[in-house]
C-alpha cells in the first residue's frame, strides 16, 4: 500500500506549532513567525522533518539562553540536521 501526504502549508504549519506548544500549557507564541516560515521552507511542510527541526530550534533556543525561538536559532537547527544527514 503506498499513501502521498502533501506537505502542510505555511498557515498550517504555524497553527501546528501553536497547537502543540497550547498542549505543553502555554498560551503565548513560542516560535516567531520567521521561524516557523523557515521550517516550512526546510521542512517542505512534512510533519516528521517540522518535528524534528522544531525540536532541534528548540535545543538551539534554549543553548543561546532565549525564551522564544528565532530564525537565528531555527537557522542553527537546520544546519544542525543537514550536517547530521
Amino acid at each position: 500500500m503506498r499513501y502521498h501526504m502533501n506537505g502542510m502549508s505555511g498557515q498550517e504549519i504555524a497553527a501546528y506549532l501553536a497547537h502543540h506548544v497550547a498542549l505543553t500549557g502555554r498560551s503565548d507564541p513560542l516560535f516567531t513567525e520567521d521561524a516557523a516560515s523557515l521550517l516550512h521552507n526546510t521542512s517542505r511542510g512534512y510533519p516528521r522533518a517540522i518535528n524534528n527541526l522544531a525540536l532541534q530550534a528548540l535545543l538551539a533556543t534554549f543553548a543561546a539562553d532565549e525564551a522564544i525561538v528565532d530564525e537565528s536559532a531555527t537557522r542553527t537547527a537546520v544546519n544542525e540536521v543537514i550536517a547530521a544527514e
